[in-house]
């Protein structure tokens, strides 16, 4: 299984950025996916999830109500929109896909996922 994501940057305190990560087909649409983050010093942590399907979601506290992860299995991509962001949201993200296909948002959040290589994300204060 192989994911690539892309989309990180440098942004300032309050801005946006979206997330991308392309898959190949079978994971597009068979696996529930999703993002995880670690910064400096710190542990991965999951951040959003989206199930197989789409129909449902699964985001960590600290991003309810600012991040909005969404997926188009036409283009074998799946998406995190970054709104409001903040300096503690600067971490590498990681894109994830569940390693047991047609699963729930929320056991991407268990970590037993295949892995994509990070992207960079920066919010400047």
């Amino acid at each position: 299984v192989q994911l690539q994501a892309s989309g990180g940057g440098l942004v300032q305190a309050g801005g946006s950025l979206r997330l991308s990560c392309t898959t190949s087909r079978r994971t597009s649409d068979t696996y529930a996916m999703g993002w995880f983050r670690q910064a400096p010093g710190r542990e991965r942590e999951f951040v959003a999830a989206i199930s197989w399907s789409g129909t449902s979601t699964f985001y960590a506290d600290s991003v309810k109500g600012r991040f909005t992860i969404s997926r188009d299995n036409y283009e074998n991509t799946a998406y995190l929109q970054m709104n409001n962001l903040k300096p503690e949201d600067t971490a590498v993200y990681y894109c994830a896909a569940d390693q047991i296909p047609r699963t729930s948002a929320q056991a991407v959040s268990m970590g037993r996922n295949y892995w994509g290589q990070g992207t960079l994300v920066t919010v400047s204060s």
